[in-house]
């Protein structure tokens, strides 16, 4: 229905409105019938350009960020020296430079499936292992921190799925069966509790796994040993408005385990 016709209808029932009163309550219902149609069309004649979309994204920034502030990206141009490692989860809804409002050259970020870090593995994880090299050794970071999330999809299959062989998939369930000892412990201390509280209790406990595997690559031991690295795990509710950040306790044992993971902050703001 086009605007003209749209236009033509509504005049129509107002005329017929104005002559039988008796008929108000139907002629305003068609009216609202055809105005949602006039509103739908005009929102599908409007579809999502995914060229436009990153082209007008990049002119806000220029305009807005860029062009405003000549020095930073002046400095950054120079290199980079950031002051922590963030591992995040890959979720469009947790973007930690939008959560954390970090800027340019503060931040080396590591987004994946669960916010997970996988232990050292020189041929299963190469490409984390080179990150947490090149953001140690090179970078010199003084802060990892792994942050975990409300809703996350991957925790939600952790959770959910049997591992046993019944389901398959080309490479999730391999990459979050790192966490599984997250899992095994919620269970065990939450054996009663319904899936949707395991799953919240996993998105934090799997943090914990990963701040235990990071401890498995040994130039993050050194840091620590050193006193130049921190590690540190987070938890962003989004539904809720929280965010979570704790310290990391740890033994140096053969096993370089977790010791112990105590909230040392939590905002609520």
């Amino acid at each position: 229905m086009g605007k003209d016709s749209y236009e033509e209808a509504v005049e129509g029932l107002k005329k017929l409105l104005s002559e039988k009163s008796d008929l108000k309550s139907v002629a305003a219902a068609k009216v609202e019938q055809i105005t949602a149609e006039l509103q739908t069309q005009s929102s599908d004649s409007k579809a999502f350009d995914p060229v436009d979309r990153v082209k007008t994204g990049y002119i806000k920034f220029k305009k807005e960020k860029y062009d405003t502030n000549p020095a930073l990206y002046g400095e950054l141009a120079k290199g980079q020296s950031p002051k922590y490692m963030i591992f995040a989860c890959a979720d469009s809804r947790v973007c930690p430079s939008h959560v954390l409002d970090i800027q340019p050259g503060e931040a080396f970020v590591v987004r994946n499936v669960a916010n997970i870090v996988p232990p050292y593995d020189k041929t299963k994880y190469a490409g984390i292992g080179a990150a947490i090299e090149y953001a140690t050794l090179h970078l010199k970071v003084e802060n990892i921190v792994v942050i975990g999330h409300s809703a996350c999809g991957g925790i939600n299959a952790l959770v959910r799925l049997p591992f046993d062989g019944t389901s398959s998939t080309d490479f999730i369930e391999e990459w979050i069966s790192i966490a599984l000892p997250a899992k095994a412990k919620v269970k065990a201390a939450h054996r009663d509790a319904p899936i949707p509280e395991l799953i919240g209790h996993c998105e934090k406990e799997a943090v914990n796994v990963s701040l235990a595997n990071l401890l498995t690559y040994p130039f993050v031991r050194d840091g620590l040993v050193k006193k130049t690295l921190a590690l540190k795990g987070g938890y962003y509710d989004f539904v809720k408005g929280t965010f979570e950040l704790w310290g990391l306790d740890f033994s140096l044992s053969p096993s370089f385990a977790v010791k112990d993971v105590a909230t040392i902050l939590h905002w609520n703001l």
